[in-house]
C-alpha cells in the first residue's frame, strides 16, 4: 500500500506498444474485454495467447486415464457416497490430540453456553470471560450473563451507526465499494471486542435470568432478514432526502425548496426522519426480543450460591458491570475492559504496526476497533502468560478450516485430502497472507482459551478452548486446538498489556494503519 507507481522505460514502452498491437491482431471474441492495468497493459509480462477451451475430447481422455487407476476407482465409491471430511478425517490425529494441559486455569466457568442458531459469538466469548470473577466473587458453580441483554441493544446501536455512515456518504455514488459494503450486511450478529467495550461501557451487564434468550436471540435469522430489509429501504430514503431524488417519506419538500431551507433547518429534518426509522427498528427488536432491562434502573437477583445459601443482589446494569471485578480476576469491569489489547497475526502488515478499519464500529462515538499486529510467537506467548496467570483469553479464528465439530479437534493434519485427491488443499503459495488476500480465510468465530500443554521451552503443543456450541460437540462442548492449527487459523487474542513487552505496548501510541471496511480484518466474528 501507498507505493509509487513504477515508470517504464522508453525499450519497455515501445515492447508494451508492440504487444497491443498484435492483441489487436488476435480478433479475440467480443466477450473478452482489453484491460489496463495502473502499470500498463494487462499482458505486462510480454505473454500473448487466446483463450483456451475444454475440447469434449480432453476432459473425455482425463476421465479415462482417472478410472483406470484402481485407486481412483475405490475413491469415487468411498467419496461420492459420503461427506469427503468424514472419510478423510484421521484418527491418529484425533486420538494424538487429548484434552490433557499442564497450563490451566484453576477457574473455567460453568456452563458450557450455547450461541445456537445466531452469530452471536462475540458475546458468548467475551460473556464468558467476564463471568469468572463474578463467580468467584458470589460463590457460584454454575452462571451466564445474559448475552441477549448485549445483543439487543448492539442491533440497535449498529442500525444507528449504519444510519449515520449513510448520511456520511450520501454524496458517493450507490454503486461506490464503500456504500456496497455498507449496505451488504448493516447490522451483522458478528462483533469485535471494542465493540463490547462499548455496549458494556454504555449499557453495562446483566444476569441471564434476568433476561433470558428469546426464539429470536436463538434463531436470528427472521429478524435480520426484517431489519435489514427496514434498513436498505431507510437507506434509500435518506439518500433521496440529501440530495434531492425526488419526494420520499420523511422529506416534506422537493429538492428545490430543501436547497433553499436554512442548513440548520434541513439538517433538524433529517435527523426527525432518522429518529422515526430509529424508533420503528426499536419497536421490531422489542417485540422479537423482549423489552431489556434499562441501563439506570435498579434490578433485584435472586439466586441460590453452589452452597445453597439464598442470597440476592440490587443494582444497576451500569453499576453491576462496574462491580463484578476483583483483585483475582480483573478483567471483569469496565475499566478492566478498557485497558485490554486486542492482538492480531496479520502477515500481510508488518509486526509491531496499529492497524484499524475505517467505519467499523456499532456506538457512534464510541471507541473504534484498535489491533496491535504482532507474529504469532509474540501472540502467543501473551496467551500463555494470560494462563498462567489464571485468565482466560478471548480469541478469533477461522474455526471452518481442518476442524471437526464432532470430536472438537481443529489439526492441520485432522483431512488428508492428499490421499482422497492427490491433491494438497493449499500449496506453498497459498500461505496465511495470501489466503487472507484472496478471501479464503478471515476470523469467522470468537472463543476462548482456557488452557495449554507446554514443553520445557514454554511452546504449547495444544490448547484448550471453550466454546459456545453447546455441550454436545466436542467434549462435553470442550475444543482442542494444535499448535500448528493456532499458527495458521488464529487471527486474534485479546490479553492483559502487563503480559507485553513495552515496545508492543507502546504501538498504541503509533498512527494506526487504516484499512478499508472490506478488508478482511474487518470481518466480524
Amino acid at each position: 500500500m501507498g507505493a509509487q507507481q513504477s515508470k517504464s522505460s522508453p525499450e519497455t514502452a515501445a515492447y508494451e506498444k508492440a504487444v497491443l498491437e498484435r492483441l489487436r491482431s488476435l480478433k479475440l471474441e467480443d466477450e473478452f474485454v482489453h484491460v489496463e492495468s495502473e502499470k500498463g497493459a494487462l499482458f505486462n509480462g510480454g505473454i500473448s495467447r487466446e483463450p483456451d477451451q475444454l475440447a469434449v475430447e480432453t476432459t473425455q481422455s482425463w476421465q479415462s486415464k482417472l478410472l483406470a487407476d484402481p485407486k481412483n476407482r475405490l475413491a469415487l465409491s468411498a467419496l461420492s457416497s459420503a461427506n469427503p471430511q468424514h472419510v478423510l478425517a484421521s484418527r491418529s490425529t484425533k486420538i494424538a490430540d487429548q484434552q490433557v494441559f499442564n497450563v490451566r486455569i484453576p477457574f473455567e466457568g460453568a456452563p458450557i453456553t450455547n450461541q445456537r442458531s445466531s452469530g452471536r459469538c462475540w458475546l458468548f466469548a467475551s460473556t464468558n470471560v467476564f463471568r469468572i470473577a463474578l463467580m468467584k466473587k458470589y460463590n457460584l458453580d454454575s452462571f451466564e450473563l445474559s448475552q441477549a441483554y448485549l445483543f439487543f441493544w448492539d442491533k440497535l446501536e449498529k442500525s444507528n451507526y449504519f444510519l449515520e455512515n449513510i448520511i456520511d456518504t450520501a454524496d458517493q455514488a450507490l454503486d461506490e465499494r464503500l456504500v456496497q459494503t455498507l449496505l451488504a450486511d448493516p447490522v451483522s450478529d458478528g462483533g469485535q471486542w471494542d465493540m463490547v467495550y462499548n455496549l458494556v461501557d454504555k449499557y453495562g451487564l446483566v444476569p441471564q435470568a434476568l433476561y433470558p434468550d428469546s426464539w429470536n436471540a436463538m434463531s436470528s435469522g427472521t429478524i435480520n432478514t426484517i431489519i435489514v430489509a427496514k434498513l436498505r429501504e431507510y437507506a434509500v430514503i435518506l439518500r433521496d432526502m440529501i440530495n434531492g431524488n425526488g419526494s420520499s417519506s420523511g422529506s416534506s419538500s422537493s429538492s428545490s425548496s430543501s436547497n433553499s431551507e436554512p442548513r440548520a433547518s434541513a439538517a433538524t429534518t433529517l435527523s426527525a426522519a432518522k429518529d422515526k426509522m430509529m424508533r420503528e427498528i426499536h419497536l421490531i427488536l422489542t417485540l422479537t426480543l423482549g423489552p431489556p432491562p434499562s441501563a439506570t434502573e435498579p434490578f433485584t437477583w435472586d439466586f441460590l450460591d453452589k452452597d445453597g445459601r439464598a442470597r440476592t443482589v440490587a443494582s444497576t446494569p451500569q453499576r453491576f458491570a462496574r462491580d463484578i471485578g476483583s483483585p483475582e480476576f480483573r478483567v471483569a469491569s469496565a475499566a478492566a475492559i478498557a485497558s485490554m489489547v486486542s492482538l492480531v497475526h496479520d502477515p500481510r502488515h508488518a509486526p509491531l504496526s496499529l492497524l484499524t478499519v475505517d467505519r467499523l464500529g456499532n456506538v457512534v462515538g464510541g471507541r473504534g476497533v484498535a489491533y496491535i499486529n504482532v507474529d504469532m510467537a509474540t501472540l502467543k506467548q501473551a496467551c500463555v502468560a494470560m494462563l498462567r496467570a489464571g485468565l482466560p483469553v478471548f480469541f478469533g479464528s477461522d474455526v471452518g478450516k481442518y476442524s471437526e465439530r464432532a470430536s472438537g479437534v481443529m489439526d492441520l493434519d485432522l483431512y488428508d485430502y492428499a490421499l482422497g485427491f492427490n491433491v494438497g488443499l493449499y500449496g506453498p503459495r497459498l500461505d496465511k497472507a495470501a489466503r487472507l488476500r484472496v478471501g479464503e480465510s478471515a476470523m469467522t468465530h470468537a472463543m476462548v482459551l482456557t488452557g495449554a500443554h507446554v514443553d520445557g521451552q514454554g511452546n504449547a503443543a495444544r490448547w484448550r478452548v471453550q466454546n459456545s456450541w453447546g455441550a454436545e460437540p466436542g467434549e462435553q462442548g470442550w475444543f482442542v486446538m494444535s499448535d500448528a492449527w493456532m499458527d495458521q487459523f488464529v487471527y486474534q487474542a485479546v490479553v492483559d498489556p502487563r503480559f507485553l513487552a513495552k515496545k508492543v505496548r507502546d504501538v498504541l501510541n503509533k498512527e494506526p494503519v487504516v484499512l478499508p471496511l472490506w478488508d478482511p480484518m474487518g470481518s466480524l466474528a
